[in-house]
């Protein structure tokens, strides 16, 4: 049976406008870092993606890497919208980026203006596609210039191979030297993918944030539920199958401790009396900035999916709740 999106989609999520661009995104988007590679099913996989564009999530997050192994969440995705969702590609906003461990040798790695454009190359492959929505550098390379990663996502642009460009994981020091060098190119940097979550504030300290507003670049922060530690998943334990139980990725048994959890419990009290899971709270917290555009979620079923898009019935945060969300933290 051929997959028909819901006709209501556009009416159950938010869309925010990312930075001083024309470009929206959803409020909550679809990372594929985990559960989309060629060890896990690819129905699954299908099920999700048409689940998320059910709710009006139209962001796809990909990365060159992203798998296991490296490529493989690509092609899964590839193979899905070229079988279902081909005709609504101009509905999606498809995002990859490079700048981890791909192939051996030294044109695989980091941020020379040769690996990006030849990862950008091998994505769209992988993908099916012309061009990507937004490409990224995935990080910032402490050997090669600045100006030389810069020059490359700008020609990623003006070669027709992505509209926009991003950058992530850069601190805010580099981020204010990379969009000084993106606009002199007459290609604004569209978009920052940083870290952040309720256990990892580094862009607050780092004032990233703030440089982000002055700059007009929008944001997408990933990891807003710690790995899955803000969620009701380990109040009681690590279940058997979870991911620290496997131990795969970044998330370790050592990760989950006794503090964090001592945390999440009480912040989940807080949850509760607002109608919502920790998840929730977690991800309503991170979009309680302004210069948060989208949260990006991870999944592994479709319950997941709709547990985040639902967020949107409630995301105010009382000044109460907020101290009480700061203290617990702070303790």
């Amino acid at each position: 049976m051929s997959y028909l999106p819901a006709d209501h989609r556009y009416e159950q999520m938010k869309y925010n406008r990312c930075g001083k661009s024309g470009l929206k995104l959803p409020l909550v988007s679809l990372g594929l870092w985990h559960n989309f590679g060629g060890v896990d099913t690819l129905e699954n996989a299908r099920k999700m993606i048409h689940r998320a564009f059910d709710l009006g999530i139209t962001h796809f997050d990909l990365a060159n890497n992203y798998g296991p192994p490296p490529g493989s969440a690509e092609k899964t995705f590839g193979q899905i919208l070229s079988q279902d969702l081909s005709s609504y590609r101009d509905q999606f906003i498809i995002s990859s980026k490079a700048g981890y461990l791909m192939w051996p040798g030294p044109y695989g790695n980091w941020g020379s203006r040769k690996y990006l454009i030849a990862s950008l190359d091998q994505s769209l492959k992988r993908m099916g596609l012309d061009y990507v929505d937004i490409f990224y550098s995935h990080r910032p390379d402490p050997d090669t210039p600045l100006e030389e990663t810069m020059r490359a996502l700008d020609y990623a642009v003006r070669s027709g191979r992505a509209l926009y460009v991003g950058i992530s994981n850069y601190g805010t020091e580099r981020t204010q030297k990379a969009a000084e060098i993106l606009r002199d190119l007459g290609t604004p940097c569209l978009i920052h993918q940083p870290r952040y979550s309720m256990f990892d504030r580094w862009v607050e300290e780092d004032h990233l944030l703030e440089t982000l507003e002055e700059e007009g670049i929008g944001s997408i922060v990933f990891s807003p539920l710690d790995q899955g530690i803000l969620t009701d998943k380990y109040i009681d334990g690590i279940p058997e199958g979870s991911r620290a139980a496997r131990e795969s990725g970044f998330l370790k048994k050592e990760g989950v401790t006794e503090e964090k959890i001592s945390k999440v419990k009480k912040l989940n009290e807080i949850a509760k009396a607002r109608g919502q899971t920790m998840a929730q709270l977690a991800l309503t917290w991170v979009l309680r900035k302004p210069q948060v555009t989208s949260a990006l979620i991870g999944a592994s079923k479709v319950s997941h999916i709709e547990e985040a898009a639902a967020i949107q019935q409630n995301l105010e945060l009382s000044d109460d709740e907020e101290q009480q969300i700061e203290q617990i933290l702070s303790d």
